[in-house]
């Protein structure tokens, strides 16, 4: 059973079985003086989100998730693999949940999976990743300065809109969160 002031960004809590991550939270008073928080939150298995408002003496419980460091082996066309760092247990989640954490993925790669109740519902990639252009067009000459933009292809076959000087086999740096290109990666 939490409390009302318990609900903050980032705390996890368990509604209609599955877990949700609050990604933000107003503590508000209503006109009779009765205390609410309003959230939006994230279900974990899905990646829904929903507006929630909780009511003072509400019941409601925060959700037992863990994190673990594991490796993501590859994929086929159905699962992603991974295997746990610690126990070298190896499992699969499917890649259809989870298709926007593996865009910036690369085989052997280490990565946060959530664990709820003992099973793996989402994988959290490095929140920065450095892949190689595959695929984009040359830039104009003189574009450079105009700050323009155009489409490229990363080596994990993820596309995100770089610079104009941007060349293919240049390493640039993505932010996984977001799916922007951050910066060129000089060797």
């Amino acid at each position: 059973m939490g409390n009302l002031t318990d609900i903050r960004t980032g705390a996890i809590v368990k509604l209609n079985g599955d877990p949700f991550l609050v990604t933000s939270n107003q503590f508000m008073r209503k006109d009779a003086g009765k205390p609410v928080m309003r959230t939006k939150l994230k279900n974990l298995k899905t990646g829904n989100t929903l507006d929630k408002t909780f009511l003072a003496g509400e019941s409601f419980e925060f959700a037992d998730i863990e994190r673990r460091k594991c490796q993501y082996l590859y994929k086929d066309s159905d699962s992603a693999f991974f295997m746990d760092n610690e126990s070298f247990e190896q499992f699969n989640l499917p890649v259809e949940e989870i298709k926007d954490s593996l865009q910036f993925l690369k085989d052997d790669e280490e990565v946060h999976v959530t664990f709820y109740e003992g099973g793996p519902i989402g994988v959290q990639p490095p929140i920065k990743a450095t892949l190689e252009v595959t695929e984009t067009t040359p830039g104009v000459k003189g574009d450079t300065a105009s700050g323009g933009s155009k489409q490229a292809t990363v080596e994990t076959g993820a596309v995100v809109t770089v610079p104009l000087f941007i060349k293919e086999g240049e390493k640039i740096l993505i932010n996984t969160e977001t799916g922007e290109y951050a910066s060129r990666v000089s060797e």
